[in-house]
């Protein structure tokens, strides 16, 4: 029904690219300041500080945690099959600590739920609302998600380079990760106001007239 002559160029859409999404501090310590669970603490603290994504925290074995090294050993990530180490501060290795102390030691896997070998994704969705129901942020739309953006926007908020950040999210392409940058940038946030000042103060100079 087209003819051929239509195929011969390629045709590209340009599908939009959200940016991700990022929990506010504020509502971040409201969030934890309602868990008091102490394996959910555990579990959506790792997410926070790890950047693993919710799959590969629930695939999380015993002696792929490093307790007293502060890293996780990812033999194979869950979207690129890449294997990586990712690390977590030291709130995340109190609530583990904390967790590993109660948890059943003949479980398999790092987080379980009542009478399952291993907690499953909805499990952890339905507590994850939970949590964010109770400290009055339902209407904000976070997800699960959320806490590895999150994760990402703090640690380039601080200055951590991309590349670094690339390996740690476990992204395939630089392209991925920045998005977090167009996010996130302080160093061009600054330039505009710099310059914005400059303008608004009029010692911009200079004119704009159309060169005939």
């Amino acid at each position: 029904m087209v003819h051929s002559d239509v195929l011969r160029k390629k045709i590209r859409v340009k599908v939009p690219e959200a940016l991700p999404k990022a929990i506010e501090p504020e509502n971040i310590r409201a969030l934890f300041a309602g868990i008091d669970h102490v394996r959910d603490r555990a579990m959506f603290l790792m997410l926070l500080r790890t950047g693993m994504r919710i799959g590969e925290l629930l695939d999380l074995k015993i002696p792929e945690v490093n307790l007293e090294e502060k890293k996780v050993i990812l033999y194979e990530a869950q979207k690129t099959r890449v294997g990586r180490v990712v690390y977590f501060s030291n709130d995340a290795k109190k609530a583990l600590g904390a967790w590993f102390k109660e948890r059943d030691p003949q479980k398999e896997y790092a987080f379980y739920g009542q009478g399952r070998n291993r907690l499953g994704y909805t499990g952890a969705q339905v507590r994850f609302d939970k949590y964010i129901e109770a400290a009055g942020l339902s209407s904000k739309g976070y997800t699960l998600h959320c806490l590895r953006h999150t994760f990402a926007s703090e640690l380039l908020n601080a200055g951590m380079r991309l590349e670094c950040l690339q390996q740690l999210l476990g992204h395939a392409s630089l392209e991925v990760t920045r998005r977090y940058a167009r996010l996130t940038d302080r160093t061009r946030e600054d330039e505009y106001f710099r310059a914005m000042a400059i303008i608004e103060k009029g010692a911009a100079g200079g004119h704009y007239r159309f060169d005939h």
